[in-house]
């Protein structure tokens, strides 16, 4: 599978978006967290800036829902002009109607998994999805420590997939930079969110490219990637 960068537009000046989103030119999506302020204890922005951010970037964009009641807000991304929206299986209702509604609607759909949410109880919903993404640090803010406790889950997720023979993309978000994003890779992530390490380079666009460079050096000679 192929290694992905998604920078973070949370680390970005969201005074300046259009020009931030051009200034990471070769990444394979902009990574949009959305904030309510009562799942996550920050608020960022919702529909009207990301229909904003769809007319001014060619970049796909790949929403990250960390709100109450998903299942009534996330096909409104899709139709904002998403082409990625993941919800949080904490928040869902009904994450297998919600999966496919997203789909039904073009778009990819992602479920998240906070920290301390296991793999194992949602093994039979992973066929239901295009990604699955596994929160290395808690979500809110952007700048936090990468949790290596979340290492083994992130490989226990490969196994599951393998075992299924799904073509599900295994995204990390959180903490993710050029000292953690091999480690990552190793453990089985193949799509890297990665928000200050983008936008605090002076040059965010090779920012992005030397991540690539380091996640695919590694995914090369991975196990899981080997075997698959």
């Amino acid at each position: 599978m192929a290694v992905q960068i998604n920078p973070s537009i949370l680390s970005a000046d969201f005074a300046r978006l259009a020009e931030e989103a051009k200034a990471v030119q070769g990444a394979d999506w902009l990574h949009v967290d959305v904030m309510d302020n009562h799942f996550v204890p920050n608020l960022t922005l919702g529909v009207p800036v990301v229909e904003s951010l769809a007319r001014a970037t060619d970049t796909p964009l790949d929403c990250h829902l960390m709100i109450e009641d998903p299942d009534r807000w996330a096909p409104g991304y899709v139709e904002a002009g998403a082409s990625s929206v993941t919800f949080h299986v904490e928040a869902a209702a009904a994450p297998v109607r919600l999966a496919r509604e997203i789909r039904a609607k073009g778009a990819r759909a992602s479920m998240a998994l906070k920290p301390a949410t296991p793999i194992e109880p949602y093994e039979d919903l992973l066929p239901e999805l295009d990604m699955l993404l596994i929160m290395t640090v808690e979500p809110g803010f952007g700048g936090q420590a990468f949790l290596d406790i979340m290492l083994p889950k992130i490989r226990r997720t490969r196994e599951l997939i393998k075992k299924h023979g799904l073509e599900l993309w295994l995204q990390v978000d959180g903490g993710v930079s050029a000292s953690t994003i091999e480690q990552c890779a190793d453990a089985g992530a193949d799509v890297f969110v990665a928000g200050s390490a983008v936008y605090g380079a002076k040059d965010p666009a090779e920012a992005v490219r030397a991540l690539r460079g380091q996640a695919e050096a590694v995914t090369a000679k991975a196990s899981w990637a080997c075997d698959h």
